[in-house]
């Protein structure tokens, strides 16, 4: 048995692309693209009614991994718990800082970014770009804690809500 670098997605597995989230493998085609023939995992995410190809040979360098483990995601959750950490930089860099976070993929970062941009009812409101990053984090999250847990996105949504609640209790 030979060890190989990429890992093997197969169709109708789930897999966290980085800057799209949690897709997931319709089927693995072949396409001949500019002369040369392409192996391409062809991937979809439902709920932003796109498909995207991805070369299989390049999956893993652009970041593409399978589902985060059920320990990943209980880390994730007790992220959530945790005090904000607001950095006193300016806004545009902690934006950027947050988007970055949010493209890496890494559920734990998302978790983050998530837990430092949520407001509770008695705190200041956010500004449209604030609400557009936690919004987009927090959808990543629920996304990919509905797929590892098996549950459908209320079901996660549900639960991700009951610990940013508790925190602020």
């Amino acid at each position: 048995m030979t060890k190989t670098k990429k890992p093997e997605f197969r169709p109708n597995e789930f897999v966290v692309y980085p800057a799209h989230g949690v897709g997931k493998i319709v089927s693995i085609e072949e396409q001949e693209i500019a002369g040369l023939k392409l192996e391409l995992f062809v991937i979809s995410f439902e709920k932003d009614k796109m498909t995207l190809r991805v070369p299989t040979h390049k999956a893993t360098e652009i970041g593409m991994r399978g589902l985060s483990s059920p320990d990943i995601v209980t880390k994730a959750l007790e992220t959530l718990k945790g005090k904000a950490k607001v950095k006193r930089a300016m806004w545009s860099r902690r934006a950027q800082e947050y988007e970055q976070k949010i493209n890496s993929g890494d559920l734990l970062s998302i978790a983050e970014v998530v837990r430092d941009l949520h407001r509770n009812d008695d705190q200041r409101e956010q500004s449209y770009s604030e609400r557009q990053l936690y919004e987009a984090a927090l959808e990543r999250l629920t996304r990919e804690v509905a797929a590892v847990s098996g549950t459908d996105e209320a079901g996660a949504a549900k639960k991700v809500d009951d610990v940013l609640v508790s925190r602020a209790a």
